[in-house]
Parts: C-alpha cells; sequence; structure tokens
C-alpha cells in the first residue's frame, strides 16, 4: 500500500461527462446522477484500508445527501486484472453487502479516473448544481486505527452546498491508497 494524497483539483473545475456500468451492468451517465443542488462523486476500491475504515459511513451518507438534493456515486478504477478483488462482479457483492445506496460505478478504461485527476482511495469530489467542483478534500480526519469515521469533512461541505454558502475555505487533502493504474496507464 502507497500511502497517497488527492491532487486538490483547482476549485471551479466543471465535472468530467462520463458514462460507466455498475458491477452489474447497469449504465449510468453523469448528468442523470446529478441531484438538484449537486453530485458527490467518490473514488474508492473493496480492498483499500482507508475505504474499510469509512465504509459504514457511506451507505447512509447516500441516503442524507440524497434528501438533501446532492446526488452521490462511487467510482472504482482499479486495475481488476492484478487487483481481482476489485472486479466487478466483487463490486456489486460489496455494494449489496453494506447497502450502498448509490451506484458503484467501474472505469474499466481508467479514462473517468484520469479526467478527474483522481489519485487514491478514497478521494471525494463535491459539484454543485451547475457542475462546478466546490469541495476535494478528506472524509473527515480519521484514519484506519484512529478513530471512528464521521464524514464530517464531507458533510460540512454538503451544508455549506445546499444552504447556499460559499465553499469551505479550509480543504485538506484526502489520503489513502493509490489507484492502482494499469501497468501501461499513466498515473498520477
Amino acid at each position: 500500500m502507497a500511502l497517497t494524497p488527492s491532487t486538490m483539483l483547482p476549485l471551479g473545475s466543471m465535472l468530467p461527462a462520463f458514462e460507466l456500468p455498475d458491477g452489474n451492468g447497469v449504465r449510468y451517465r453523469s448528468q442523470d446522477l446529478m441531484g438538484a443542488k449537486g453530485l458527490f462523486i467518490i473514488f474508492i476500491c473493496n480492498h483499500c484500508p482507508y475505504v474499510k475504515h469509512i465504509n459504514a459511513a457511506l451507505a447512509p451518507l447516500g441516503r442524507e445527501f440524497g434528501a438533501s438534493g446532492v446526488g452521490m456515486a462511487a467510482i472504482s478504477s482499479n486495475d481488476a486484472q492484478n487487483y481481482p478483488e476489485d472486479a466487478p462482479g466483487e463490486m456489486a457483492v460489496q455494494a449489496k453487502a453494506l447497502g450502498y445506496t448509490f451506484p458503484y460505478l467501474y472505469d474499466e478504461t481508467q479514462e473517468v479516473a484520469r479526467a478527474f485527476h483522481a489519485a487514491c482511495t478514497p478521494d471525494l469530489f463535491l459539484f454543485d448544481a451547475a457542475g462546478r467542483l466546490v469541495y476535494r478534500g478528506q472524509f473527515d480526519a480519521s484514519r484506519p486505527g484512529q478513530g471512528k469515521a464521521d464524514a464530517s469533512g464531507i458533510r460540512r461541505a454538503v451544508q455549506a452546498l445546499t444552504g447556499g454558502a460559499s465553499p469551505l475555505s479550509k480543504q485538506s487533502p484526502s489520503v489513502g491508497c493509490n489507484i492502482k493504474w494499469k501497468p501501461d496507464s499513466p498515473s498520477y
């Protein structure tokens, strides 16, 4: 495991358009995932201890954010050939077991991860209703073995967005496992 920080894409960056399948092959388009007030995208995978640490908080966030008008989707961009635990079938099993209330999508070509400049799992991106980035940072300040995940970072960002406030002035990079790039794929 290589501890990797997020790239901190500039605020105001536009949501990259994408269409991806979930672990069962159902396809979703970015514009259809958008809620009335915005869209939260989180890059995750099945095997990363940093993602495992926050997993219990993800399903409730999907319900909470949806009720606030913010859509949510998770994306795995890991090389499933070298990391079979992150393959689409395993993603579908994981989503069901954890009660995910949002689509868990697979980025087989890794083009979507590159478009987002995603670097780690988890890597978080919150966009407003116009598709402008308003938050990219950590889920919360907890880490595996150091406190319980409470989603305080992303919750504050969503509360600012849905309350009409400016983006949070203090945003700290997320850290986690690096995305498992395919051997012939450029990484960040």
